[in-house]
């Protein structure tokens, strides 16, 4: 008899976490390996949010929590979303998890039938895909290049639409790509959905404030979506609180009460600690965190300089998070210091080896001519992981 589950044998690792393993291992054996491969600011969380999660511990927070969160947490989340997204939720629509990843975790678990499709445009977050495949799901991936910024148009989404689409599935800001949706390319894909009623939206607005454009956009703030679309945020990367682990949800109440449910079988209720540092957090403007966002935009503009110095490297100019996801295909059949360069796994491991600079392949998220490279790193860190890898493509 099979030990394992097929379950767990079918799933692949993830992407990001397997190269940061990677570095690490290198690191020590006392390699000098420089890190752009995890999705994480390197900023500290900010003073006043920590000052909240000491004055609850002297408060004696230490019990189990709601499952769906507390509900201070949950008014904290709604003023938020009618502040900053103009969407307007009641706390029975409101789900708090531990971080994001768990509450897309939640939809997948309480949407997905065995033979649904789920549309992910590609290039997509790389949990995305074992999520819906986990409950028995079907990865529909529609492609998207450097020449369209990475997004999705209607008639790509029209034509990837049938009879078993359940739902489309999205980032906006984009991790990988950076690439942020208009308000009116979101009306346009709306314009499509709303003659598919039965197609339910997950947008993934965890880098909502990490914006160099225009503002940010919600595919919700449409009356005709509202009522299908599950907003999906946290605080992990505008508040720079990864470990902290608390994510929500903004959805209709039959979706967020079947989430309640599922994560009261799997986890109860996220972090209390925590929970109550994120009232803090999301009762301040955005406004408090700006600095973060400047400093990210300065060195979206310093790799992009650098970047566009070695040849090979074709970019988009990401609009939001803080990824560039250049396309590397250039390398592909080469061979640098007896090494061939078959795909971006092969060229990633390269820049791994030969620059001990850590990036992520791009097949993990659904594009097997580009990698990722997060800039969440310090301007001198950036610069000296450049010149490394300048320097071991020359």
């Amino acid at each position: 008899m099979q030990l394992l589950s097929d379950r767990i044998l079918n799933m692949a690792t993830s992407a990001t976490l397997a190269m940061a393993a990677k570095a690490r291992e290198l690191r020590s054996e006392g390699k000098d390996i420089i890190g752009l491969s995890l999705g994480e600011p390197d900023f500290n969380t900010p003073d006043f949010i920590k000052d909240a999660a000491i004055q609850a511990i002297h408060e004696n927070y230490n019990s189990y929590s709601p499952v769906d969160g507390y509900g201070e947490l949950k008014e904290a989340i709604i003023t938020k979303f009618k502040r900053d997204n103009n969407l307007t939720y009641t706390p029975n629509q409101i789900v708090v998890s531990t971080g994001a990843k768990q509450s897309l975790a939640n939809i997948a678990a309480v949407l997905t039938n065995k033979g649904d499709e789920v549309i992910l445009p590609c290039p997509y977050w790389v949990s995305y895909a074992d999520l819906i495949k986990l409950n028995d799901g079907i990865p529909v991936e529609v492609k998207t290049s450097i020449d369209t910024d990475f997004k999705m148009t209607p008639s790509q989404l029209e034509a990837a639409i049938t009879p078993h689409t359940k739902m489309l599935w999205f980032s906006s800001p984009c991790n990988p790509s950076g690439s942020v949706y208009s308000k009116k390319e979101l009306r346009a894909l709306a314009d499509v959905l709303v003659k598919y009623p039965n197609i339910y939206v997950v947008s993934d607005e965890i880098y909502e404030h990490i914006n160099y454009g225009d503002g940010h956009s919600s595919m919700a703030e449409f009356e005709d979506m509202y009522d299908r679309t599950i907003t999906v945020n946290g605080v992990s990367k505008a508040f720079a609180m990864t470990g902290w682990r608390i994510g929500y949800i903004g959805a209709p109440e039959k979706i967020a009460r079947a989430c309640n449910k599922m994560q009261g079988q799997i986890t109860s209720g996220a972090n209390c600690i925590a929970q109550r540092a994120v009232i803090t957090a999301l009762n301040e403007p955005a406004s408090r965190v700006q600095y973060m966002i400047d400093e990210f935009k300065v060195r979206r503009d310093l790799i992009l300089d650098l970047l566009s110095n070695i040849p090979g490297f074709k970019t988009n100019i990401p609009e939001g998070a803080f990824y560039v996801f250049p396309n590397i295909s250039y390398y592909f059949g080469k061979t640098l210091r007896g090494k061939t360069i078959k795909n971006a796994s092969d060229f990633s491991m390269y820049l791994l080896e030969e620059a001990l600079v850590a990036t992520v392949d791009g097949d993990a998220f659904g594009n097997a001519d580009c990698i990722r490279i997060s800039y969440a790193a310090s301007q001198e860190q950036i610069v000296e992981a450049i010149r490394r890898i300048k320097e071991a493509l020359s």
